[in-house]
């Protein structure tokens, strides 16, 4: 299938802010408000080994092997550019951010052999507080890039600031990182106007020709670093960070996707982990049929709770007041758009992918919502598609020129070298049932997904990744209640698979996708009591 059809199941997170600059851009206008919670007083357990920003590194795991020239290589901070096309593009840093260069072996089992540059960035610690070390973060995706993304949400870890140096980057494969390149921007244009959910075999013909033809130009312009872009490969390039960092223990923050890579680095280095929070947590367990599926059903809980909302509105609502029957509107609405499509003042077309990838990311954040009621209002009711359209794009990583970040081409990159899994037409077939009864607005889409590997020139390398972590550092594991791309399941299963004594598991009880950075007061208290204070929350600590 196209390279689109995995972005829901993937993407890692959509910020609020990012809409709000589309719905200016759209001409409209919208209220609403974030939940609060209260600050939690649940009792602390006695506080792991702080990192540290002194002293000689760890020696790294039998058998790494990094030759000097890497362990010991001095980072050339300097002013940031402004993100490149391959990162998303937007503004210049401002003057807080510095950018680097980490190289890295391009193959681990060759680690005296080829390089590949890694892209770095960093804003120092702000104090009065003594500094702790480095605070390495990872968004998710897998693919979005970290270089574009933390002067963005910098803000909502300002206070993390006080002791940390907040610190990410371009993950292998990612923007910068030895991205992965396969089309060329208005080949991807057109590839998004093939069906995600092909209603006959002349529509099935249709994309797998398009899969066919997406695959092929990965293999001729990105082959050599295909089969390096795993996420073990990247866990990797985060022990190399650390020590050149001069940190003894990773502290690290990773959010969706971002879960599995500190899960797997966790297993791999479970003596450096320092402080670390896992946010909207994959659940390791699961194979890619069982991720999609369990995203169909996280995604519908999440419609149907806007649908609750949308429905106090009233007249407003473009859905009705009814919530069991705005399902079905969505659903006519779009089986409408696989018709005909909507025009928009680009004059490009909202498809029925593209609606559904408009609806989902604004599923992402509980503050979109009302930006989600603007564009079914202004599509059901206006028949345009400009703002469904503008948020689609969010997903797909287009900015207003056209151009696309290589989010997509990394995402299948690195998910088809991780996973062993293969899927069938057969297979997609004999599945779309439970699929569409777990969710009948997204259940077609995420099911036809499960196609995206098919094909794909690398082998996979495990079934599911290994996230043992005997003799880690405490590691919070933070899930949602609410979340629709990481169900909330999934952070009790990884913090059964950390181990004992390792992982501890933090509820939140609300809507959008991650936690920290909802805006409750209760999650935001408890995080930074551990991440600054090394003070560890009881496990089963609740925030709503």
């Amino acid at each position: 299938m196209s390279s689109s059809l995995r972005t829901i199941r993937t993407r890692a997170l959509v910020s609020a802010t990012a809409l709000v600059a589309l719905v200016t851009v759209a001409g409209c206008d919208g209220d609403g408000g974030s939940e609060r919670g209260k600050a939690s007083s649940s009792p602390s357990a006695p506080a792991p080994a702080g990192p540290s920003d002194a002293g000689p590194s760890d020696a790294g795991p039998s058998g790494s092997g990094l030759p000097g020239s890497l362990t010991g290589q001095k980072l050339d901070w300097a002013s940031c550019p402004a993100p490149t096309a391959m990162q998303g593009t937007g503004e210049k840093p401002g003057s807080d951010w510095e950018c680097a260069t980490l190289k890295a072996p391009l193959d681990y089992a060759k680690p005296k052999g080829e390089t590949i540059d890694l892209a770095m960035i960093r804003a120092k610690a702000t104090g009065p507080g003594k500094r702790i070390g480095s605070l390495v973060f990872n968004f998710g995706g897998p693919g979005g890039s970290g270089v574009s993304s933390l002067p963005g949400f910098a803000g909502d870890y300002s206070k993390l600031r006080s002791r940390y140096d907040l610190v990410s980057f371009d993950p292998r494969g990612v923007g910068e990182s030895a991205g992965v390149k396969c089309q060329s921007d208005k080949e991807i244009e057109a590839s998004d106007a093939v069906d995600g959910t092909p209603d006959n075999g002349a529509e099935i013909k249709a994309a797998t020709a398009d899969a066919r033809k997406f695959i092929a130009a990965c293999k001729k312009r990105s082959g050599a670093v295909l089969p390096h872009v795993d996420t073990v490969s990247a866990a990797r390039d985060m022990d190399l960070m650390r020590q050149v960092l001069g940190d003894r223990k990773l502290s690290y923050f990773g959010i969706s996707y971002g879960t599995e890579l500190g899960g797997v680095y966790a297993h791999l280095f479970p003596g450096h982990v320092g402080r670390a929070v896992l946010d909207a947590v994959v659940d390791p367990t699961e194979d890619p049929e069982q991720g999609s599926y369990g995203q169909a059903k996280g995604f519908q809980l999440a419609l149907d709770n806007y649908l609750k909302d949308c429905a106090k509105k009233g007249p407003a609502c473009p859905a009705g007041d009814d919530p069991a029957a705005g399902d079905d509107k969505i659903v006519a609405f779009l089986k409408r758009l696989d018709k005909k499509p909507l025009s928009t003042e680009s004059g490009r077309k909202l498809t029925q992918d593209g609606a559904l990838g408009g609806i989902a990311a604004a599923l992402y954040d509980r503050e979109s919502w009302k930006y989600l009621t603007l564009g079914l209002q202004e599509a059901m009711n206006l028949g345009k598609g400009n703002l469904l359209l503008a948020m689609s794009d969010s997903m797909s990583g287009r900015d207003e020129d056209g151009r696309y970040s290589n989010i997509n081409a990394a995402n299948m990159a690195i998910n088809c070298v991780d996973d062993t899994q293969r899927y069938t037409i057969t297979d997609v077939k004999a599945q779309l049932p439970r699929f569409r009864k777990a969710s009948p607005v997204f259940g077609e889409y995420l099911a036809w997904g499960m196609l995206g590997c098919t094909d794909w020139p690398v082998a996979g390398k495990t079934d599911t990744p290994d996230v043992s972590a005997k003799g880690s550092a405490p590691i919070l594991v933070v899930g949602n209640t609410g979340d629709p791309a990481t169900p909330y399941a999934g952070a009790r299963k990884m913090v059964e698979e950390l181990g004992k004594g390792v992982g501890v598991e933090v509820t939140y009880k609300g809507q959008g996708h991650g936690a920290y950075n909802s805006g409750n007061a209760c999650m935001a208290k408890t995080v930074n009591a551990y991440l600054l204070d090394g003070k560890v929350p009881a496990g089963g600590t609740t925030c709503a």
